[in-house]
């Protein structure tokens, strides 16, 4: 019987996929001690089920794809990861905001941390598909809150679908802020969902300004599904930590970063 070092890709793959549907979960780490490869051999592997859909590549690691851990670790999990940096990357979001403005706002954890520096503006319009930029916002008087109609996602507490496309269809969204799974050349802001991908990209085509709000983790990383390539991104707001070459390559391309 061949060892764990002696496994072809397939079945090593095979044999991650096996563990991590009996377990729910597995770690970077602990794969690649109980398989004996290199941590970069064990990302490409949850990679490669990734995109086959068999599991979901979280922080770390990866879940099953019909784990009941997922509600758990996607919404509720991402607003506990780099919460400074996203709360310094809300702060600076709000400030392009004005009164009056018509403002897309997406489901991402980061797009939250701008919800919660609005609530004392006026005449503001907020077109999100987030359950939980809804409730933040209630008690903002002076902020209406337009939401899209479809299908619910529990994950992340969102809305999507192409039914309430229509509907947006008639505002003039003066600046559209997109979280992501990942921001990379030349692939653009990708997620790590195609139904995700897919709800946000006419989104962006009706935004005139388009910002990424991503931490410095994001930079470098390629999800399953591209939204929005790089001449559609005007600006991106990100934490002092991203890399410099890659930050520099960015706005090489004419795109507007804000370190914070």
């Amino acid at each position: 019987m061949n060892t764990a070092r002696d496994l072809y890709p397939e079945e090593r793959r095979a044999r991650i996929l096996e563990y991590i549907s009996q377990a729910g979960r597995a770690s970077v780490a602990d794969l690649s001690r109980q398989f004996s490869v290199s941590e970069v051999t064990i990302r490409a592997d949850l990679q490669s089920l990734a995109e086959q859909r068999l599991v979901l590549r979280t922080h770390g690691g990866a879940v099953a794809a019909n784990s009941r851990l997922l509600d758990d670790l996607s919404l509720a999990i991402r607003r506990k990861q780099q919460v400074l940096e996203k709360s310094r990357i809300g702060e600076a979001a709000a400030t392009m905001i004005a009164d009056g403005d018509a403002v897309f706002l997406d489901s991402s954890s980061t797009a939250l941390a701008i919800a919660q520096h609005l609530r004392d503006h006026h005449d503001l319009t907020i077109i999100t598909n987030s359950l939980a930029i809804a409730s933040d916002l209630l008690a903002a008087p002076g902020v209406t809150v337009v939401m899209p109609g479809g299908r619910l996602r529990r994950d992340t507490a969102s809305v999507i679908g192409p039914d309430g496309l229509n509907t947006l269809r008639k505002y003039n969204i003066q600046k559209g802020f997109f979280g992501a799974h990942g921001l990379s050349l030349p692939e653009g802001l990708t997620d790590v969902s195609e139904a995700e991908a897919e709800f946000k990209q006419p989104i962006v085509a009706l935004c005139r300004r388009v910002i990424a709000v991503l931490d410095a983790t994001k930079w470098g990383r390629v999800g399953l599904a591209s939204f929005a390539a790089p001449e559609d991104i005007h600006c991106v707001i990100t934490d002092s930590h991203a890399p410099t070459e890659m930050v520099d390559a960015v706005r090489q391309l004419g795109i507007e970063v804000v370190l914070v």
